[in-house]
């Protein structure tokens, strides 16, 4: 599979992850399975959140680890902090938080949860999940230095940051930033949209994340794209849905021109865009896994990407 660096480093990771936010559905025989096809795919990144099944997605991860067979240092293991679940209104895969919480000892008791959870010894990558306006860049700090220096965690990053709030944090840590995840899809197009339709006055003019995919560029900072298949905020999945006739259309056309699944198109469309992404798979399905993975290794001409983003409902100014 295709290779991306991860973030201004010499480290080296699938362009495709699995995400484990479903695991918690799974049995842990039926997860392993879901590891290994993810394996035999070429993955071999991990992601996670101490939330994900409000902890039982890790626990069923940790037990599958170990019956899969595969060892702790064929994966890179990456999980995210720092929101503090409502078990009032969470259920099943939907997990809603209460507040955000990046105090010092907050983050370090999430990462000792994390590896409790998942049976190992580190994780390759600690990320803050969603900007805390509370945040005390000092704490944050001093438990990144600490979970470094205890071997605990390796690597950090952020979830769904803007640059502004990216570079004030990370003025203040030690540890480069490498990652910042955030919702991106043919269907979630904000951040190409605003780029496009600068000095406009249309609704795609609305610049949300600050610039985020050129100062991503500028700064070396690994995207990885979650909800790669969905549409809005978890409304469902815009892949063989009736209300997008036409992107299901151009995706079924290319797929078959490159000879994967119109999921495989999806994901390589993300990839097409020349930033250093990851694409973050939510399905536990193994042969789901396969045929997204698959588009990792897809080479879309610069036509065949104007063209499902057309296809999306979206145009040029």
């Amino acid at each position: 599979m295709k290779a991306v660096k991860i973030g201004n480093t010499n480290w080296q990771a699938s362009s495709v992850a699995l995400g484990i936010m479903r695991m918690n559905a799974l049995t842990p025989s039926a997860a392993a399975n879901s590891l290994t096809a993810a394996v035999d795919a070429g993955i071999n990144f991990i992601d996670s959140a101490d939330i994900y099944g409000q902890g039982e997605s890790e626990k069923v991860f940790g037990q599958a680890l170990k019956q899969s067979g595969l060892r702790r240092d064929q994966l890179f293991i990456q999980s995210k902090g720092g929101i503090v679940v409502d078990p009032a209104r969470s259920h099943g895969s939907l997990v809603f938080g209460k507040r955000y919480d990046f105090s010092k000892a907050h983050l370090i008791a999430a990462v000792d949860g994390e590896l409790s959870r998942m049976g190992i010894d580190y994780l390759d990558s600690f990320l803050l999940h969603r900007p805390d306006p509370l945040m005390e860049p000092e704490a944050v700090a001093e438990a990144f230095d600490e979970l470094q220096q205890a071997g605990k965690v390796r690597h950090f990053g952020v979830s769904n940051f803007d640059p502004q709030q990216f570079e004030f944090l990370q003025k203040n840590l030690r540890q480069p930033l490498l990652i910042n995840q955030v919702q991106f899809s043919v269907m979630h197009t904000g951040m190409v949209d605003a780029g496009m339709h600068v000095n406009m006055a249309d609704a795609r003019s609305v610049n949300h994340d600050g610039g985020l995919l050129a100062f991503s560029r500028r700064k070396h900072v690994t995207l990885q794209a979650w909800s790669p298949f969905q549409y809005g905020m978890f409304a469902g999945v815009y892949i063989d849905n009736p209300k997008f006739p036409k992107l299901n259309a151009k995706l079924a056309a290319l797929a078959e021109q490159y000879h994967v699944s119109k999921n495989g198109i999806a994901v390589a469309w993300i990839l097409r865009l020349p930033v250093p992404f990851q694409v973050i798979l939510g399905t536990m399905t193994p042969q789901h896994i396969q045929d997204s993975a698959a588009g990792a290794d897809v080479a879309l001409t610069r036509q065949d990407w104007y063209d499902v983003y057309f296809a999306a409902g979206n145009d040029l100014p």
